[in-house]
């Protein structure tokens, strides 16, 4: 081995190394490789796990959330398809009601109506029978006095008077409806 180390020329050969520098490194690397799996490694296992409970936390967290927002998504759509029904409803309500009040309207019109038609026709009846009552009063008078010119006595007595008058009242209207027939 010697014959090896050293050169031909006697001088020691630099790419072999001495037997103690293997050594010494040998044990300098133990040394390094117990101290990095002492302290070292467990760090790096460490952080690594907290690194996966993280990200799988993470991942448990985002699809909790994810239902959470799917459940809140589902109830809003729920309450929106409720406020629809509502509205609807609400609608329908007021559009039968709106029918009502105009029946309703209607119906107070028509009795209304109706109402003047007949205060109208009680007016008019009434008005008519006052305008009979003056065209005899005044028929009596000018047929009274006519009487007293043909007859040439004085009609004054009352009790004549309304008789005469009544006569030729019934004799007016006999030839009035006989002449219409």
């Amino acid at each position: 081995m010697s014959s090896t180390i050293l050169a031909a020329g006697g001088e020691l050969n630099p790419l072999v190394p001495h037997v103690d520098e293997i050594v010494l490194g040998v044990v300098v690397f133990l040394i390094l490789v117990f101290l990095i799996k002492k302290f070292v490694v467990p760090n790096f296992e460490k952080a690594y796990a907290e690194r996966t409970a993280a990200i799988e936390g993470g991942m448990k967290e985002a699809a909790a959330a994810q239902e959470e927002a799917k459940a809140a998504l589902e109830q809003y759509n729920a309450q929106l398809s409720e406020a629809r029904h509502e509205a609807a409803r609400i609608r329908e309500e007021a559009r039968e009601q709106g029918a009502q009040i105009v029946a309703e309207m209607r119906a107070q019109a028509q009795d209304e109506a109706q109402r003047i038609v007949t205060a109208a026709h009680q007016q008019i009846e009434a008005e008519r029978a006052q305008a009979v009552q003056s065209l005899r009063r005044q028929v009596g008078e000018l047929s009274t006095e006519l009487a007293s010119r043909i007859v040439g006595e004085s009609l004054e007595d009352e009790a004549r008077q309304r008789r005469t008058v009544e006569r030729f009242i019934v004799d007016l209207e006999g030839s009035s409806n006989g002449s219409a027939n």
